[in-house]
């Protein structure tokens, strides 16, 4: 007896569902912050930075939880709501504006939205290249380490890999158009910064979070 389509299909993890969802809202929501500067202290960096943070732990927690092939195939998924989004704000920018809309509301929102080639091209590079080493690194500490130091292995392919984030970005983006050495300088330890006091502790939540979902 033939079975049925719905017993034929393979299951899903709980935990695996929810972090997809959860990655790629982060992923179309991250541009749209770092168009806003916070000052930490010292350090000024842009706001983007937190949802690019629980993109690095999301990764970190699928690959700990499901490995990397499924770690590596979330990253590569997260690429098709980061170009749509983009497609989406140039359709939307290109049509004109309700007359009946706020000029100062009209003006903030092509100001926020907006965005060269360069700066597009940059974010999704960036992206693409950043969160795959953070992936990469992580599953690498994890042969050589075991289950153990789970905090070391997400602080440390975190940090590595928001620095080779920032590296992209900025000189894809930036080059050529003002000097970036001193923007490169302050971002790199600005997301260093962060990495270290944020990802080790986000990681344990999230690992928990996913054996918890898995286990109901």
């Amino acid at each position: 007896m033939a079975s049925s389509p719905s017993a034929a299909a393979p299951a899903i993890p709980r935990s695996l569902f929810a972090f997809a969802i959860f990655y790629g809202g982060m992923v179309c929501i991250a541009g749209v912050l770092g168009n806003k500067q916070v000052s930490l202290g010292p350090l000024a960096v842009e706001a983007g930075i937190f949802a690019f943070l629980l993109l690095v732990v999301t990764s970190s927690a699928v690959a700990e939880l499901h490995g990397q092939r499924s770690a590596t195939s979330l990253v590569r998924i997260g690429f098709v709501p980061l170009i749509a989004s983009i497609i989406l704000s140039v359709i939307v920018l290109a049509v004109p504006a309700s007359p009946q809309m706020e000029p100062a509301r009209r003006d903030a929102f092509a100001l926020m939205m907006g965005g060269t080639p360069r700066i597009w091209f940059g974010g999704i590079v960036a992206y693409g290249i950043s969160q795959t080493l953070n992936v990469t690194i992580f599953s690498w500490l994890k042969g050589r380490e075991g289950a153990a130091l789970l905090w070391f292995r997400a602080g440390l392919a975190s940090v590595l890999s928001q620095i080779v984030d920032t590296l992209l970005f900025v000189t894809i983006a930036f080059a050529g158009v003002f000097p970036i050495g001193e923007l490169l300088l302050g971002q790199m330890l600005a997301k260093v910064v962060l990495s270290a006091i944020l990802v080790p502790p986000l990681i344990y939540v999230f690992v928990a979070l996913g054996r918890k979902l898995d286990a109901a």
